[in-house]
């Protein structure tokens, strides 16, 4: 199941072009709509309330599948499941595109969230695997990052411009050449797996409990922005959840085929990446979504600009992942690499924390992406590092899938509770007679700010636990490098 060196160098490269092609248009998919939101509203005449669940109807299958996916990968081949997933999510993408209703919508947007979740969850599986040579795999998984971190950038300003451009149904649409191509490619380059098969770890109690704790998990912190955290609802659905995800925990050190063998976690730098990760995504969250609203609501910025603006945070990413993070976490080891990220990026967030009610983009927004992407560009490479450190070839598939279900987590805990406080801050100061901008601002000010305290609360768990062995300060090549089998606890 495992690639060798023996595979030629161009093939595995080409393997990792098309891997990252299915998973920017997964991760495109989570942001390219934010920017439509409106346009949506008016074509299908969703309600103020309804218009949120264009977003959590893929939120809450995507966030509830990736663990589950992930570890059908390893049993019936990550290629497989990269394939099913990928045409699914484009059958989803044209439901999507020529609905004429929000229920049709909504129900496409679900399937749509299968799809993403099954293609997304075995895919930097799939990349430890073709690159088992740390300096090559540093440099791979540069590039994952790079399409991790940057995509949602990109999709404000590939959503913005096809919205103006062509209307809202083209950022569906234009799903489907781009996956059928990648469908394609895939099915030609990447090499066929049998995996471990299903009588060794088909645990079916266990996918039930996960995939049910996750779903309603991810529902229930959806579902504060309307019924807030305190109500009967949340209180009761986030029990629920906890109850089952501890169900879970239970039966899978019980079990006999886990459907998530628990040694994963047994390396600290595994478990403590897992939580930097969300934590720290929680906290950028509130750039992604509220740093767009700003620029529209305060500053009046239109879906192209908007995109536009958000942009240098993109190159910034691509900067970092594609060139210098990968060679810095082969010289000098992902925790070093990782933790002047986290503080660039608390810094960043700090920033956008003082920006004014009659702010002007290049004094009081430009200023502050520079520190976000740089640190984002460095902070995401050494997180996939770690967080696959510990993954034997068998356990990669499902290690990559509780990566990216830590990543969705955050955003989606990120979401609800920075909005919600920035929300309430406003709706504070409306009640207090204070004019629309200024509360506005006041309300994304704050969110900045416990961004920010989210992310250096990430930088202290960095700091006090990981382990993180420093390379030699002289490497051998990649050829003389073993590679382990497991990584050191």
């Amino acid at each position: 199941m495992r690639r060798t060196n023996s595979s030629a160098p161009r093939s595995r490269w080409s393997a990792l072009v098309v891997l990252c092609a299915g998973q920017l248009m997964v991760i495109l998919d989570g942001t390219v709509v934010s920017v439509a939101l409106p346009s949506i509203q008016h074509g299908l005449g969703f309600s103020s309330s309804g218009l949120a669940w264009v977003v959590n109807a893929y939120l809450v299958p995507f966030g509830g599948l990736l663990l589950l996916a992930g570890r059908l990968g390893d049993l019936v081949g990550r290629k497989r499941v990269f394939l099913a997933g990928l045409g699914v999510f484009t059958a989803a993408s044209l439901l999507c595109g020529v609905s004429q209703d929000p229920a049709t919508l909504l129900a496409s947007r679900f399937v749509q969230g299968i799809g993403g979740a099954v293609t997304s969850a075995v895919t930097l599986g799939m990349v430890v695997t073709l690159f088992p040579q740390p300096r090559e795999r540093a440099k791979a998984i540069g590039v994952y990052s790079f399409v991790q971190s940057a995509g949602g950038s990109l999709g404000l300003l590939v959503g913005g411009a096809l919205t103006q451009t062509v209307g809202w149904h083209w950022i569906f649409f234009v799903n489907v050449p781009i996956g059928a191509v990648a469908a394609l490619a895939a099915w030609r380059v990447l090499a066929p797996e049998q995996g471990v098969g299903l009588g060794r770890g088909t645990d079916v109690v266990g996918a039930l409990l996960v995939t049910s704790a996750l779903m309603l998990g991810v529902y229930t912190i959806v579902g504060t922005a309307g019924r807030g955290w305190a109500s009967a609802h949340t209180l009761g659905c986030g029990a629920v959840a906890l109850a089952l995800l501890l169900a879970f925990v239970v039966r899978q050190a019980k079990a006999s085929h886990p459907l998530l063998p628990l040694r994963v976690f047994r390396s600290r730098d595994v478990s403590g990446a897992m939580g930097i990760q969300a934590l720290m995504v929680a906290g950028m969250f509130s750039f992604q979504f509220l740093c767009v609203l700003y620029l529209q609501k305060v500053l009046h910025f239109d879906e192209m600009r908007t995109g536009l603006g958000i942009f240098p945070v993109s190159v910034a990413i691509g900067a970092l992942s594609l060139g210098l993070s990968p060679r810095l976490i082969a010289r000098f080891g992902p925790r070093a690499v990782l933790l002047p990220g986290l503080a660039l990026i608390a810094a960043g967030l700090a920033a956008l924390g003082r920006v004014p009610v009659g702010g002007s983009y290049a004094v009081d927004v430009l200023p502050a992406l520079p520190p976000l992407g740089i640190g984002f560009g460095l902070a995401m490479p050494a997180l996939a590092t770690l967080a696959m450190s510990a993954a034997t070839p068998q356990d990669s598939g499902i290690a990559s899938g509780m990566f990216n279900t830590m990543q969705q987590i955050g955003s989606a805990f990120g979401l609800a509770v920075l909005s919600t406080l920035a929300n309430a801050r406003t709706d504070a100061l409306l009640g207090n007679g204070t004019d629309p901008a200024p509360a506005l601002t006041d309300g994304y000010r704050l969110a900045f700010r416990i961004g920010a305290c989210l992310v250096a609360v990430s930088l202290l768990l960095a700091v006090t636990l990981l382990r993180s062995p420093v390379p030699a300060r002289r490497p051998r090549t990649a050829e003389e490098i073993p590679v382990p089998e497991n990584a050191a606890h």
